[in-house]
């Protein structure tokens, strides 16, 4: 389902007229434009299954093997969960994130599995190279106000599952989180990650909402045909990445068989 003119021309009319500022730390920038994310994956060939007249949003690869929803109505503290369902040779494992994770975090996440970076870096690394706070088993930034949990195995999990929280000045409420089960595959959390912990600044426009008050905004040397610009060569180089990495993967693996109800609830 390849973005169409219109699609684009709609992104555009929101951005073309409005100010970009640079806005960091990024865990404070709060959601921006959810469609870095699916836009991203419809020039990957992913398509839209839900009621075209619906605010959810529901998305799914080619193979079928992998499914979005975006419910920016939910209830819940997760508006975005992805879902890959077992093949006969990978375990199957889920994801999801609240409604301000900024967009172009998550947007890295889906790019990375559409097409995996050809340096996957380990989790942890892009965290101590941006300076957060390292202990055993989690990180912090550095304000303090994002913290990184690899949270041991129990009962439920034969592995260790990754937590990442937002919150407001200790003690603050919970602004946003994340959650990656134990079988999201590595190059998946340290690409999330890293995209989290870079320390160049997200666009958001002059009245956008921000996670946090403390988010700084300066005027941006960006214009805001260069937003739209950017955002229209990344479709492009999507588009063909993922047709290159069709090309040389072999025949697909078919799913394994899965009853047929919704997305997993997480155990935390």
């Amino acid at each position: 389902m390849p973005v169409s003119r219109r699609q684009l021309a709609q992104f555009a009319d929101k951005h073309a007229w409005q100010i970009p500022f640079d806005t960091s730390p990024r865990h404070l920038a709060g959601s921006g434009d959810a469609r870095h994310v699916t836009h991203g994956l419809a020039a990957a060939g992913w398509s839209a299954v839900s009621d075209p007249l619906s605010a959810e949003i529901v998305m799914a690869s080619p193979d079928l093997r992998h499914r979005l929803q975006f419910d920016p109505q939910s209830r819940a503290s997760a508006w975005w969960r992805l879902q890959a369902v077992p093949t006969l040779t990978e375990p199957g494992w889920y994801a999801e994130f609240g409604e301000l994770v900024p967009a172009e975090v998550l947007a890295a996440f889906t790019d990375a599995l559409i097409a995996p970076p050809p340096q996957q870096p380990a989790p942890w690394q892009p965290l101590t190279s941006a300076g957060w706070h390292r202990d055993a088993d989690s990180a912090r930034s550095p304000d303090s106000m994002c913290h990184v949990e690899l949270r041991p195995l129990n009962e439920f999990h034969d592995r260790p599952s990754w937590h990442i929280e937002t919150s407001g000045e200790a003690p603050g409420p919970r602004i946003w989180n994340a959650y990656l089960d134990e079988h999201t595959p590595t190059h998946l959390v340290g690409t999330f990650l890293s995209a989290l912990a870079d320390p160049a600044p997200l666009q958001r426009h002059m009245f956008d909402r921000t996670a946090h008050h403390t988010a700084a905004k300066t005027r941006s040397a960006m214009t805001p045909e260069q937003v739209v610009e950017a955002h229209t060569h990344r479709l492009a180089a999507l588009r063909t990445r993922a047709r290159t990495t069709r090309r040389r993967q072999p025949a697909a693996t078919s799913p394994a068989p899965s009853p047929q109800h919704g997305a997993p609830v997480a155990r935390r």
